[in-house]
């Protein structure tokens, strides 16, 4: 099968392609997992933590991807659960352990023994992958292969961060940032909440441009004041200094929540510079996502086909991965994007 390969750790300022097309042997199901043709795979911040090694594979060389739509071509020993030909989606989490406390409480996503999709696990850059069957959901037919595949992760992350802001309808959000989740999270806002108003923080202005196309209230760069200050905000940037911009902002009690997996190191210094009256003080509050668990995926895509919720998306053939991530890293971003790929 073809797939795109990370061999080695790089820093994507100076490598521009830092995946490798090859011809490698597709898996067979263990027990209890299945093998996917995979049919689009959607292209996530989180690859760049990945190849940057903010959070590294614990082996190399690793098949990068983590929002998977396929069918299933074989099922493993002891799966009962899905048939050959479905349809289903694979999110970031691999697997977890079940057995912990964390498993039996419904939130495997702070299991010790939690494996990642596309880190810990080959994932979705291929025309084949292997995952356990627990792992995979079923997808509704009103989404499309590609439209599928943000849901998975920029959509599901982003319902659970939205959940964690213990937002009411009313209250005003703030999104630092505006990438394939944030841009989820404003249409999942529009519907759930549809009185209360959104502020996006973007640097470009193409960001800004297309958050006030589909309903924020206000935009501006990361600067700006917002007209209001935010019951709660989401912050979904790679760096430190918008988290502090987003504490400035709150209103007492509220409540800012940052879903990154990493933050980069080379702004961290700026939190010596937290004045505690200005970004804390008043019973402000700091939370972060840790991964997502199953029910936040199987939650996210019953809502998403409810609405229906359909991401923005940019589609890319497998072989221009590196394009999609090097756009990604240079935020030239209008929404999600996606590798469609179609094994012979």
């Amino acid at each position: 099968m073809k797939a795109m390969l990370l061999k080695r750790i790089c820093d994507m300022h100076t490598e521009a392609a830092p995946l490798v097309l090859e011809e490698v042997p597709a898996a067979r199901p263990e027990p209890g997992q299945i093998l996917i043709r995979v049919s689009a795979c959607g292209v996530c911040h989180t690859e760049l933590d990945i190849i940057e090694g903010r959070t590294p594979p614990p082996a190399l060389p690793v098949i990068p991807g983590h929002q998977v739509v396929g069918r299933v071509e074989e099922t493993g020993p002891g799966v009962v659960n899905l048939k050959p030909g479905e349809r289903v989606g694979v999110a970031w989490i691999f697997a977890a352990c079940g057995t912990c406390e964390h498993c039996h409480e419904d939130r495997e996503n702070l299991c010790p023994a939690f494996r990642a999709t596309g880190r810990d696990a080959n994932g979705g850059y291929a025309e084949y992958m292997t995952v356990p069957a627990a792992s995979a959901c079923r997808l509704p037919a009103v989404f499309t292969d590609t439209e599928a595949a943000p849901l998975l992760c920029a959509g599901a992350i982003g319902y659970r961060s939205l959940n964690l802001t213990g937002l009411n309808d009313g209250r005003r959000l703030g999104l630092v940032g505006f990438g394939a989740s944030a841009h989820l999270v404003l249409k999942m806002v529009r519907h759930r909440f549809p009185n209360s108003e959104v502020f996006v923080w973007a640097r470009s202005g193409r960001e800004r441009e297309f958050a006030r196309e589909i309903g924020a209230a206000w935009a501006g760069d990361l600067d700006a004041i917002p007209p209001a200050p935010l019951h709660a905000a989401i912050d979904t940037t790679p760096a430190w200094r918008p988290v502090l911009a987003a504490l400035e902002h709150l209103a007492p009690g509220g409540r800012l929540v940052i879903n990154a997996i990493r933050k980069e190191a080379g702004d961290s210094n700026l939190l010596a510079g937290i004045d505690y009256p200005r970004h804390l003080w008043m019973e402000k509050e700091i939370k972060s996502v840790a991964n997502v668990t199953r029910r936040d995926v199987r939650e996210f895509i019953d809502l998403a086909a409810a609405v229906p919720l359909k991401p923005a998306i940019e589609c890319f053939p497998l072989e221009a991965a590196n394009q999609a991530l090097m756009e990604l890293k240079n935020r030239k971003i209008r929404g999600a994007k996606v590798l469609q790929i179609d094994p012979g």
